[in-house]
């Protein structure tokens, strides 16, 4: 059966937030815009859902899967600390497309860190994921398409290509596309894993306020 879709309004946040608490609490997999693409979201500690999204996906093994957040509050249960470097970038740069990877929390699901001891956490500030999340809490923001093909801008898109494997698809119209969130590991030497929307050099200034610096590693 195909996802149904559902159109976001301002108007309708509550009754659409309900509708995703729902069925993410039944192991359900939603697709929900981003800033820049549609992407997967489940619930971030459901194993069974976990599991469905990496066979959807068609994930390869080693490959962490991000987590979305809607609040830095949300923060705290995702990671085992928050190195300063994290802390420099959060209030530089959160809520907006950085993905910042921290040490994850002990006993976090192996189908989010793909065993790498390390989670990938974005605050969006795109409105609808936002409006979105602050009501139903982190889920999962892998971009909403089989590996190896082109993530999707439009709810239309994702229909076409996952349709039959979802249960129920967000349109808030399409998404941006563009630039990808820009990707830093702040674990021990800080490293740009991933260039993105927000600029190496705007990284390196805000760190460098507080006495950081990008590694010389850094991509």
């Amino acid at each position: 059966m195909r996802a149904k879709i559902e159109r976001y309004a301002d108007s309708t946040v509550p009754v659409l937030a309900d509708r995703v608490r729902r069925v993410l609490g039944e192991n359900g997999l939603v697709a929900l815009p981003t800033e820049s693409f549609y992407g997967l979201a489940v619930a971030p500690f459901d194993e069974q859902a976990l599991a469905r999204l990496w066979q959807v996906k068609g994930r390869s093994e080693g490959k962490p899967i991000l987590v979305l957040i809607g609040d830095g509050s949300q923060l705290g249960p995702f990671v085992r600390s928050i190195p300063p470097a994290a802390s420099v970038l959060m209030n530089a740069f959160w809520p907006g497309p950085l993905t910042i990877v921290f040490p994850a929390a002990v006993g976090l699901s192996d189908a989010v860190t793909a065993g790498t001891g390390s989670v990938g956490i974005r605050f969006s500030a795109w409105q609808p994921l936002g409006d979105l999340l602050r009501r139903v809490g982190p889920v999962t923001g892998t971009s909403a398409n089989r590996e190896g093909l082109p993530p999707p801008r439009t709810a239309e898109e994702v229909q076409h290509s996952l349709g039959d494997a979802l249960d129920l698809i967000i349109d808030a119209g399409p998404t941006p596309g563009g630039k990808p969130s820009t990707v830093i590991d702040v674990r021990g030497p800080i490293l740009i894993i991933r260039d993105g929307s927000i600029e190496r050099c705007a990284i390196a200034t805000q760190l460098a306020v507080h006495g950081l610096h990008l590694d010389a590693d850094s991509r």
